[in-house]
């Protein structure tokens, strides 16, 4: 226990040190941009290297989180409902793990409420906190609907063996024959929800659910076949959500 102990410590570490490492460059432009082009001192100094650790640690305990937790329990479950060899209940679950992951996605719960903010400052919804309300949470079903029905088509893909790239262009070509019929109001908030549905939350635990299954599945190449779905997730919801804007 106490080796594991000191295993995890270093392992967080030595991510401490990765993560630093990914922000310098962010951190070096800015600076670079603030004091060499627009010539001007860098404001609440302290607050700012403060935020900046905060943000290190953050992202490095995030990303051990994921590795420690978040990425063994997806595999787990794919491996399990697999080998259980129940279709329904596979379905089901690749179906619930989009739809709950995307519901408690950030980004488009930021997404969202911006869009319905917008959309009633422009006239298309009542200008009212209910409507607004009732228009960001109609956006979020939606797009974790879309999510859901994304993976379930990814689950069925790998399980049947079925070509990615094939999907991959009948999607984009139902996004492009959504894109000529749309409310012009609802196009770019549709195609805004395919990229932020793909974040913190959602990715982990779809690649996770993809490559688990893979792996468990005889014939089936974790490379080849268990990626995938985050193509998938960020295709649905453009053609959901312009049929959403259609309907609203």
């Amino acid at each position: 226990m106490r080796r594991r102990a000191l295993t995890i410590i270093s392992q967080t570490a030595g991510a401490l040190a990765e993560s630093l490492r990914d922000l310098v460059p962010i951190i070096l432009v800015i600076s670079a941009f603030q004091l060499l082009v627009l010539r001007e001192p860098i404001a609440n100094l302290g607050e700012l290297v403060l935020g900046i650790g905060m943000l290190v640690l953050g992202l490095t305990l995030f990303v051990q989180g994921l590795k420690l937790g978040l990425f063994p329990l997806g595999e787990a479950m794919a491996w399990g409902l697999a080998r259980k060899g129940s279709l329904f209940w596979l379905l089901v679950f690749a179906f619930g793990l989009g739809f709950g992951t995307t519901v408690a996605e950030p980004a488009l719960i930021a997404v969202a409420d911006e869009a319905a903010s917008v959309a009633a400052s422009g006239g298309v919804i009542a200008a009212d906190a209910q409507a607004r309300s009732a228009y960001a949470s109609g956006l979020r079903l939606t797009v974790a609907l879309a999510v859901g029905f994304a993976l379930v088509l990814g689950v069925l893909r790998i399980l049947r063996g079925w070509p990615i790239q094939t999907l991959i262009i009948g999607g984009y070509a139902g996004v492009v024959l959504m894109t000529t019929i749309a409310p012009p109001e609802i196009v770019g908030i549709a195609y805004d929800s395919g990229g932020v549905t793909t974040s913190t939350i959602t990715v982990p635990l779809v690649t996770a659910l993809g490559v688990g299954l893979a792996t468990s599945i005889e014939g089936r190449n974790p490379l080849v076949d268990g990626f995938g779905l985050i193509a998938f997730a960020s295709l649905t919801p453009m053609i959901f959500v312009m049929g959403y804007g259609m309907l609203v």
